[in-house]
C-alpha cells in the first residue's frame, strides 16, 4: 500500500495572486519534502525530450496516484477561486516532461486553447544549473526579450506555478540541456480548438506507446 501524496493545498489557497507582468501565483513546496523525496524514486523514465500524455508512460502507482490527485475537483475548485474563474466544464489536459532540449524554452505564448497552465516541478535544488538560472521559467513583460522578466521561477522543490492565458503571457526560460522533471496541466475551453488538441493528446499517448517509436 502507498503511502499517497497530498499538495499542500492549503499553502495554494493562502498564496497571493501577484499581478505583474500578469496574473499568476507560486507556491513553493506544493510537493512536501518528504513526498518529493519518495517521488524521485518513482519519475517516469522519459529519455528524450517532449511532452508526453501519461498513457504514454508506465508510471509507477505514486506517480499515477499524483496525476490522478492533480486532475481531480480540489485543485480545480481552488484554482478557480483563486483567479475567479468557472472552471466546472472545463476538459484537462496534462502531460509530463523529463528532459530539456537545446531548442526549448524560448519565449512563447500557451495555446488559445489553454484557459489554465498549470507547472509542477519535481527536481531537486542542488543542480547547479538552476543556480545559473538556466531552465528557470521567466514570466516576461514582452513577446522578444528574454532578460525582461518580472519572476523567475527555478524548477525545484515541489513548487507550483498557476497562470491563466492571455494575449500577454510570455514566458521562457535561458537554455538547458538534461534532466528537468515537469507535469503540465491545463484547463482547456470547451471550443473546436480545444477538442482537436485533446483528440491530437490522446493520438499522441497512442503512437508514444508503439515498439517503433523511439
Amino acid at each position: 500500500m502507498i503511502q499517497p501524496v497530498t499538495p499542500d493545498y492549503a499553502a495554494l489557497e493562502t498564496a497571493p495572486v501577484s499581478t505583474a507582468p500578469f496574473a499568476h501565483v507560486v507556491v513553493p513546496h506544493f510537493i512536501r519534502p518528504d513526498d518529493l523525496h519518495a517521488l524521485a524514486a518513482s519519475l517516469p523514465d522519459i529519455r528524450s525530450g517532449g511532452s508526453f500524455p501519461p498513457g504514454a508512460l508506465t508510471l509507477s502507482p505514486l506517480m499515477a496516484q499524483l496525476v490522478t490527485e492533480l486532475e481531480g475537483p480540489r485543485l480545480r475548485t481552488l484554482i478557480a477561486r483563486k483567479f475567479a474563474l468557472d472552471l466546472d466544464t472545463a476538459p484537462t489536459m496534462l502531460t509530463l516532461r523529463g528532459r530539456t532540449r537545446a531548442k526549448d524554452g524560448r519565449i512563447h505564448r500557451d495555446s488559445a486553447s489553454k484557459r489554465v497552465t498549470v507547472l509542477l516541478y519535481l527536481n531537486a535544488g542542488d543542480d547547479t544549473a538552476w543556480a545559473r538560472h538556466e531552465g528557470c521559467l521567466r514570466l516576461l513583460r514582452n513577446g522578444h526579450d528574454l532578460e525582461d522578466f518580472t519572476v523567475e521561477v527555478p524548477p525545484v522543490n515541489g513548487t507550483l506555478l498557476v497562470f491563466p492565458n492571455g494575449p500577454d503571457t510570455w514566458h521562457g526560460h535561458r537554455q538547458y540541456v538534461g534532466p528537468r522533471h515537469t507535469i503540465q496541466l491545463n484547463y482547456m475551453t470547451n471550443d473546436t480548438r480545444a477538442r482537436n488538441e485533446l483528440r491530437r493528446h490522446r493520438l499522441s499517448a497512442l503512437t508514444k506507446r508503439l515498439p517503433w517509436v523511439a
